[in-house]
């Protein structure tokens, strides 16, 4: 006869009914100001650093690796805090409050340095930036999957946070597209307003967002003992996250590649530096036409089909841009089209799936990890973005490439292939790890309905008990 014992049982929406569509927007609304800081640090502030500064690309490339490195190493504790905070505020609430504070610091820094700042001063700025940036994204993230446990609701969810990210994005090109030409030369100033539009939407979304949702009820019964290397023996041993990590970890690489050399691609292969911001936005633009139309894609094909449809065609534009060249903007343009239509099949896809294995971990173990899960998630996207800026850039350099001289021919095909191949290896590497993945709706169905029974009699057989003992034992 089974023995019941206490479970972390993940709060749920006992009448599952979904937030409206008013109150997700409003939600979804956090995103904005952390997506309106990322566009700028991947892309437009390097090159200002170069210009403010005098850096070269590899000190460039060594700052943002160590910092984003560091963004990276943080979001586990910070998952594993959030899980376990019990505030009548919620878990979630309180962390992003605080990091917001922290991430307004920071952001003073990086977007208005001091004059003189040298890379240490920079890089302690960009250390107090991204630690703010993982309070607010690793509980919002755990949070927006706590929302509903639908497979298909949680793609829905996860699209109005894709949708609002894209807008603040498309807020973060416009701006770099209107200063390149208004404010030329100034790249200070240039500076300044980036940082300007990241106060100004934390300011709006901030009080919209945190009163839109409620938080589920906190976990009830006792919580198991914080040990880290126990929290890391857990996300080794759950095979199914690992290979989202890594699906993830591979779109992000490819993702992050291109944005790093885009500005370079556009100004210097393409010799019209003032068209970068423009472009980039165009591309944006199309990536928030796309999510409504991937999220019916999942719906019929599944997520991990989806994603890998997604990322097989991201392989094939990216593979076509070695057909373009100095003078050949039509079929740029119509490249640069297609990959804001797929951008976001991939990132879309595996954030919802997150939420699906930590279901299928809960229903094995009984404890809630939700947080966890979606903070070495971001550690996936984090480390990914940080080798992408932190070895492209030293790449194109020790090929030739120069971006404040003139360049070799064979410096700017190298510049072009970097460009080209990188992502598109990174997509195909991304397709080939998701694909065959087993946990689609009709076994995420099986899992939630024995959650919900076990849940309802709040119990959990000896068995389970005796598995996840066997699994966190120093023997295991």
């Amino acid at each position: 006869m089974a023995t019941a014992y206490a479970t972390d049982a993940a709060p749920q929406n006992p009448a599952e009914v979904s937030p409206s569509p008013g109150r997700l927007l409003r939600f979804a609304s956090l995103v904005m100001p952390i997506a309106a800081v990322e566009a700028p640090l991947t892309t437009y502030v390097p090159p200002l650093y170069a210009a403010i500064f005098g850096f070269n690309l590899g000190t460039i490339g060594l700052i943002f690796l160590v910092a984003r490195a560091w963004d990276a190493l943080i979001d586990p504790a910070i998952g594993v805090l959030s899980d376990r905070t019990r505030t009548r505020w919620g878990r979630r609430r309180p962390w992003i409050v605080a990091g917001t504070a922290i991430f307004v610091v920071g952001t003073i820094g990086a977007f208005l340095p001091p004059r003189g700042a040298g890379a240490i001063t920079l890089s302690a700025a960009l250390f107090t930036l991204y630690l703010g940036y993982s309070m607010m994204t690793t509980p919002l993230a755990a949070w927006t999957g706590e929302l509903s446990s639908q497979y298909h609701e949680r793609t829905r969810i996860t699209t109005y946070a894709m949708v609002m990210t894209a807008l603040a994005l498309l807020l973060a090109l416009v701006l770099p597209s209107a200063l390149a030409v208004r404010l030329a030369g100034h790249p200070s100033q240039q500076l300044a307003a980036m940082g300007a539009m990241v106060f100004l939407l934390l300011a709006i979304t901030l009080p919209l967002g945190l009163g839109a949702v409620a938080e589920p009820p906190l976990p009830t019964g006792a919580l198991p003992p914080l040990r880290v290397s126990e929290t890391f023996a857990v996300v080794v041993r759950e095979r199914l996250l690992l290979r989202v990590l890594a699906s993830n970890w591979a779109v992000r690489l490819g993702q992050g590649v291109r944005t790093a050399l885009f500005v370079f691609f556009v100004s210097v292969y393409m010799g019209r530096p003032t068209l970068a911001p423009a472009l980039f936005l165009y591309q944006y633009l199309f990536g928030i036409a796309a999510c409504p139309i991937w999220l019916a894609i999942g719906r019929r094909l599944g997520k991990a089909r989806a994603a890998v449809a997604g990322e097989l065609l991201q392989m094939a534009i990216n593979c076509a841009l070695l057909l373009v060249g100095p003078g050949g903007w039509p079929l740029l343009i119509a490249l640069t089209t297609a990959q804001g239509l797929a951008q976001g099949s991939g990132n879309l896809m595996l954030r919802s799936i997150v939420a699906d294995v930590s279901d299928a971990h809960r229903l094995e173990t009984g404890h809630d990890r939700v947080g966890l899960f979606f903070s070495v998630f971001a550690l996936s996207d984090k480390a990914a973005m940080a080798m992408a800026v932190g070895t492209a850039l030293p790449l194109v350099g020790y090929l030739g490439f120069n971006p404040g001289h003139a360049n070799s021919a064979a410096a700017l095909f190298h510049l072009k292939a970097v460009f080209a191949l990188g992502p598109a290896l990174a997509h195909l590497v991304s397709a080939a790890i998701i694909r065959g993945f087993p946990l689609d709706e009709t076994r995420h169905t099986e899992i939630r309905r024995a959650l919900a029974a076990r849940d309802a009699a709040g119990l959990v057989s000896d068995a389970s008990r005796d598995r996840w003992l066997a699994q966190d034992s120093p023997q295991g």
